[in-house]
């Protein structure tokens, strides 16, 4: 269901842009718009610094004194409470540890709810819980301000460089009106959805990250343990298919378009994994993510996929989900995939 159900009152001057051959209405960014920015550790005294060299007027609030201070001498005003930032702010940045701090600084009684003027617009950009980020939207929602979720990704370099991914979710006027902001910080800014989708991208993004190491990890001690060099090791794969398509690429051929007509097929890759989890058995090597998967394939084969694409095990874990993936091919190709 959609979340997109709150009503704003945007401020500031309008005109019409141009995106992708839609028009539609965007604020322009005034010195005169009052921009507010809370949290400036790691990620987002960078965040911040991008918005004030873009000529904003900031006002900014961290618990560290001297984490506002570095801000305040590059320009920006320093307020005393997220209370007092909230009340006059138009738009408000927030990029904290976690979901606790999240909860408080948003709706807590000192936060941003109670103190916002109506029409405020708040970017939470922290890396937060997905059911939190609707239940925040929508508490903030009683008190006319709206919310849209945008998490970064880029680590402090990108936050300071300005290269960084931002993906919204949220009212697509909201994020419009907004969009010069946003690309002060970033310069991968996306809005991909109702309110909620920026957070479960990032939550995808990151698991996607830590099984993938994860993944590597099995495969360089089997490799290291079988006697070879890891430098040499590393900069072999990177010679085969592996090292030359990022695994998204490797996916958007067959699984992204629910299409599995064979390449190798499933039989012979099959022969292939038990030969390497062979090995990792005759070393001594642990290896939960590659028995898994060697499970996965003997599964796929009992259910008569020998025949079909290396790939089509995944089709397994998409029916435990009930989940669908068939992306027009067409739609791939527009997609720079």
């Amino acid at each position: 269901m959609s979340r997109i159900d709150s009503k704003y009152i945007w401020r500031g001057r309008c005109r019409a842009i141009v995106n992708n051959g839609v028009s539609s209405m965007a604020e322009i960014g005034t010195k005169e718009e009052r921009v507010g920015f809370i949290g400036l550790g790691r990620m987002g005294r960078g965040m911040a610094a991008n918005i004030l060299k873009s000529g904003v007027d900031l006002v900014v609030y961290d618990v560290n004194p001297d984490a506002s201070a570095a801000l305040a001498a590059h320009g920006a005003r320093v307020a005393g409470s997220v209370a007092e930032l909230a009340a006059e702010a138009d738009v408000i940045f927030t990029s904290l540890p976690g979901p606790a701090q999240v909860e408080d600084v948003l709706i807590g009684p000192n936060g941003i709810a109670p103190h916002a003027r109506e029409g405020t617009t708040v970017f939470e950009m922290s890396t937060s819980a997905h059911a939190l980020a609707l239940r925040v939207h929508d508490e903030l929602a009683k008190y006319g301000v709206g919310m849209l979720d945008a998490p970064i990704s880029g680590g402090p370099e990108g936050a300071e460089s300005g290269q960084l991914a931002i993906w919204v979710g949220g009212e697509e006027p909201a994020y419009q009106a907004n969009l010069h902001l946003l690309t002060a910080m970033g310069d991968k800014v996306r809005h991909v959805g109702p309110m909620g989708s920026g957070t479960v991208i990032k939550l995808v993004h990151n698991l996607s990250a830590c099984m993938i190491m994860h993944c590597l990890a099995e495969t360089f001690s089997v490799g290291v343990k079988g006697g070879i060099d890891p430098l040499i090791l590393w900069e072999s794969l990177k010679l085969g298919v592996v090292g030359k398509q990022s695994p998204l690429d490797m996916i958007k051929g067959r699984f992204m378009v629910g299409q599995f007509e064979p390449g190798l097929t499933l039989d012979l890759s099959y022969k292939d994994l038990k030969l390497a989890a062979e090995l990792a058995r005759d070393l001594g090597v642990p290896t939960r993510m590659a028995d898994l998967t060697v499970a996965e394939n003997v599964e796929a084969l009992a259910n008569g996929l020998a025949k079909e694409d290396a790939q089509a095990f995944l089709k397994l874990q998409l029916e435990r989900a009930q989940v669908t993936i068939a992306v027009d091919p067409q739609d791939m190709a527009a997609a720079g995939a």
